[in-house]
């Protein structure tokens, strides 16, 4: 099993920054991908962006492309996200977590295989 925990959420004003971590613990040695997702009220869940554990390759959603950036920290398990220049339509709910199996793009949120709880990320305009 594998346990995730978000941090980091909060309100910030458009323009503005944030960093959510992910923590992750347990059987984490057989991490292939962590991505984020995030979820707006009435809306389903979409990609936000992934990292390929072992390799550091970077995978992003073209509507945070330039401005968001994944990284991840190999001897904690963490994954940390940087939220720049945030838009009102960036507020969502955003979720960590975490693929086992290697096959397949990364965006695709029913291949992942554990999930945070979430943190809230508000964007007042």
């Amino acid at each position: 099993q594998v346990q995730l925990v978000e941090s980091g959420g909060g309100l910030v004003q458009a323009g503005g920054s944030l960093r959510l971590s992910c923590a992750a613990s347990g059987r984490t040695f057989s991490t292939n991908y962590m991505g984020w997702f995030r979820q707006a009220p009435g809306k389903e869940r979409e990609f936000v962006g992934a990292i390929k554990w072992s390799a550091y390759i970077t995978y992003y959603a073209d509507s945070v492309k330039g401005r968001f950036i994944i990284s991840r920290d190999n001897a904690k398990n963490t994954m940390n996200l940087q939220m720049n220049s945030l838009k009102p339509e960036d507020t969502a709910v955003y979720y960590c977590a975490l693929r086992c199996n290697s096959g397949g793009v990364p965006s695709r949120p029913e291949s992942y295989d554990y999930w945070g709880q979430g943190t809230q990320v508000t964007v007042s305009s």
